[in-house]
């Protein structure tokens, strides 16, 4: 088994580290509101690549934040959801989308 490299030492760096990338927060956000397909999520998230998002479902999927299910059928149907630990970033989410609120209130104001 390959060990894991260390985690930073402020929490925050890890967070960021796990889900700092744009598209990685947004793939929380779609995926927040129930299991979605590979075609569903690009659409939800936006301008972003099949690649790139690929990429990043993986890399979600090794931190075990995402879970992908692919289904015996013909042709493949493949899921994505959050698992529990994903799940738990819920309320940073909601956060994010306050500040975000507020900040675009600011703006126009």
């Amino acid at each position: 088994m390959t060990e894991s490299p260390a985690l930073p030492a402020c929490p925050v760096e890890t967070t960021l580290m796990l889900i700092g990338d744009k598209w990685k927060v947004l793939i929380v956000r779609e995926l927040l509101g129930g299991t979605k397909r590979f075609g569903e999520l690009q659409r939800g998230v936006g301008h972003v690549s099949q690649k790139v998002l690929t990429q990043q479902l993986r890399a979600m999927e090794a931190d075990g934040l995402v879970h992908r299910e692919v289904f015996a059928e013909v042709p493949p149907r493949v899921e994505y959801s959050l698992t529990d630990l994903g799940r738990s970033l819920a309320p940073v989410m909601d956060a994010l989308k306050v500040w975000g609120e507020g900040f675009k209130a600011l703006r126009q104001a």
